[in-house]
């Protein structure tokens, strides 16, 4: 008689051995060494007891902290919405693209995934800096006016170092996150409700938001979800494209550990972003279980 997987508890054991070991020595441990940190204060330079304080998290809820908190969600929020303004189309398109069509889209979308975050974000700084590509093509365009018309000297556009620099970037790394999630719900839809649809004299805007859309809620969702958490605690865009003005939570929490060698302050700032993360994914959650029953 055959042993059924189910007891076979030998063989997942082993299995899972080796990961699990992993997983709390390089991940579990260092992170709870790091969140107790957050309950202790700097005693000298090398050295930080853990008192169980709470002085760390009542400073970084003070009023500055606090606006940069939500100036990040909010970057982080309009981010996740232009992300699925531009990759619901892409998605649509590459859910009705013919087959080998769909495989290059497919591979287009993937490839950023093969290439250095650091190396898209310079190619980014050449596109967007006063002597990039944009600034030149405007240039060019601009001296060809001029030989029709007397104009003024050109003047780059200023957009490197700003909040714009810092928007077009998230959402360049973060759009194929968006991307992959609406067309894996979008492909899996039945088309012949769309037929249905435009044969029953609804038009095709109509037919997208009342019968695509709301056939694809499952994908949005997961889509804004992987996008905004990422967006969030986003670190090398705001540092490379932003300003003074441009700086996120992630980049304040880099200070702390490397410049002010304040870790247990570091560390509380750390973990409240990991909280926001975890109430963010609780919510997702409890509103995917409302829809599942509703449905039911």
């Amino acid at each position: 008689m055959e042993q059924s997987w189910k007891q076979a508890k030998a063989v997942f054991a082993g299995a899972l051995a080796a990961p699990l070991v992993w997983l709390v020595l390089f991940f579990l441990a260092p992170l709870a060494i790091v969140w107790a940190y957050s309950f202790g204060h700097n005693e000298g330079l090398t050295q930080i007891a853990i008192t169980g304080t709470f002085k760390n998290y009542a400073r970084a809820i003070e009023p500055l902290y606090l606006m940069i908190f939500l100036k990040s969600g909010w970057v982080a929020a309009l981010t996740t919405f232009l992300c699925l303004v531009i990759g619901f189309p892409v998605a649509l398109a590459i859910t009705f693209a013919s087959p080998k069509a769909k495989a290059w889209l497919l591979l287009l979308i993937m490839l950023p995934f093969w290439t250095n975050l650091l190396i898209r974000t310079y190619a980014l700084i050449a596109v967007l800096r006063n002597e990039g590509y944009i600034n030149k093509s405007l240039e060019a365009a601009w001296s060809l006016a001029a030989k029709v018309a007397p104009l003024q000297p050109f003047q780059p556009l200023e957009m490197m170092h700003t909040n714009f620099a810092v928007i077009v970037g998230l959402v360049y790394v973060h759009l194929p996150f968006m991307v992959l999630p609406l067309y894996s719900a979008l492909d899996r839809l039945d088309k012949s409700l769309l037929e249905a649809s435009l044969d029953l004299g609804a038009g095709h805007l109509r037919t997208l938001f009342k019968v695509v859309v709301p056939l694809a809620l499952p994908g949005i969702a997961s889509g804004v979800l992987i996008t905004f958490i990422p967006a969030l605690g986003a670190y090398l865009t705001p540092d490379l494209l932003g300003g003074p003005d441009s700086q996120m939570i992630a980049n304040v929490i880099e200070r702390q550990f490397k410049r002010a060698n304040d870790w247990p302050f570091g560390a509380a700032l750390s973990f409240l972003l990991m909280y926001l993360t975890f109430m963010a994914i609780a919510v997702q959650a409890l509103l995917g279980r409302k829809k599942s029953g509703e449905r039911a």
